[in-house]
């Protein structure tokens, strides 16, 4: 089917769905000039690494491939029940675990993710699969019940690229659960072989009319909200609908998380459509504490009713976010926020500033002539404002960076439309 003109606010958040560069600031644009790719080191030596997280404990991580059989997956009907891979990360004991670090992504993974943002001459994927992360496999879990965070990445993309944040989570006495969702990214390693592309992708592009785009978008969101869900009953072993006596399949691979989760302090995140899915996320399920989106247009609205006075934090560009800019759902769904909220934009950043991307872009001299904001700084401005949230709203610790503007951070403005 012809591909349709659509608003800048649409192709904000469909632009992950179709084949651009990295460079890409949340919306349709060409490839990035020859010169940025060509200031890139060459192959040999490049060792591209996550920063090292800031909070006292190590790091280790699990991988869980879980499948919700009271649903079909909405994409490929035929393939039968929703199919989630989640990568668990939760403080460890030091030098407990396998010796070497975690992956962080698979070559195929990479290859499929490189291939569609037309990075993958210049970028052989082993580099990018070859990250180092911070994080070990098998790691012995501290003892004790910590708070859980749910990450949902942006559409088209695999978890791996919030794993900056999920580590620094971890670090600070976190359990995150990174979700994968089925036929969502442009490509994610499943059992049995597979590697799962992005069906939805697909749907989205096709999509007749401009309304009909942001319908399917807010499928995407709305299913997302219902994996959350599903998730948080696996890892707690408590269902939703059924309170505090209700459990879960106790032959769950998920189960055993339980024993280190605080059901009682749980929040959740995501970029692009994953933020959105954090707040229909909350909208259905109370058991979610606090959301963070993280410039992601809200397809799936927050309800007039508001969140029941939870709190939420709203992350992202100036260029795309600020009051008065096209993406209108923010400042409408803003006011029916009717908790603790707030409302930050980020100077020189782009869609991707919240994620992996450009901190790891930075490293091999890939930049973003639009989004001029130091991949240092992109993953420094995630990491203080997302985590000092969590700590202030599940951890009851008063952080004063969310108090109002700071010298530290002058790139980042306290919007009060």
């Amino acid at each position: 089917m012809k591909r349709i003109r659509r608003s800048a606010a649409v192709l904000a958040a469909l632009a992950l769905a179709l084949p651009l560069p990295v460079a890409a600031a949340g919306a349709a644009v060409a490839a990035p000039p020859p010169a940025a790719v060509a200031a890139a080191p060459a192959h040999a030596a490049v060792r591209l690494e996550l920063p090292r997280p800031t909070g006292p404990y190590a790091i280790g991580r699990s991988t869980l491939h879980l499948a919700d059989t009271s649903r079909r997956d909405p994409w490929v009907p035929s393939a039968g029940a929703r199919e989630l891979m989640v990568s668990m990360y939760y403080p460890a004991h030091t030098g407990s675990g396998d010796g070497a670090p975690a992956p962080y992504m698979t070559t195929e993974e990479a290859r499929l993710l490189l291939e569609k943002q037309k990075l993958g001459r210049p970028f052989p994927p082993e580099i990018l699969s070859g990250t180092r992360t911070h994080a070990r496999t098998t790691a012995r879990p501290l003892a004790g019940k910590h708070p859980l965070v749910v990450l949902s990445p942006g559409f088209s993309l695999n978890r791996a690229t919030l794993s900056l944040l999920s580590e620094e989570l971890a670090s600070r006495g976190y359990v995150v659960a990174l979700v994968d969702h089925a036929h969502e990214s442009f490509g994610t390693s499943f059992p049995g072989g597979r590697t799962l592309t992005c069906v939805a992708c697909d749907v989205a592009e096709s999509a007749p009319t401009e309304e009909d785009a942001r319908k399917v978008m807010a499928k995407v969101a709305d299913g997302r909200a219902a994996d959350v869900s599903f998730v948080i009953d696996e890892l707690t072993g408590h269902r939703r609908d059924a309170g505090i006596a209700g459990t879960a399949g106790t032959a769950s691979p998920a189960r055993k998380f339980s024993r280190i989760i605080d059901a009682r302090r749980i929040g959740m995140a995501g970029h692009s459509i994953g933020g959105n899915s954090a707040a229909a996320a909350m909208a259905g399920d109370r058991r979610i504490r606090a959301g963070v989106n993280m410039d992601g247009t809200f397809f799936s609205r927050v309800p007039r009713s508001g969140l029941d006075g939870r709190p939420f934090l709203m992350l992202g560009s100036k260029a795309g976010h600020s009051p008065g800019s096209e993406d209108t759902t923010w400042p409408e769904d803003w006011r029916k926020l009717d908790g603790w909220k707030r409302w930050l934009t980020v100077a020189d950043a782009g869609h991707f500033t919240f994620i992996d991307l450009p901190v790891l872009g930075a490293q091999a001299g890939v930049s973003d002539p639009s989004a001029p904001l130091s991949g240092k700084r992109s993953g420094e401005i995630t990491r203080d404002y997302v985590g000092a949230f969590f700590d202030q709203h599940l951890r009851g610790i008063h952080r004063p960076v969310l108090d109002g503007p700071t010298a530290a951070n002058p790139e980042v403005t306290f919007n009060s439309p």
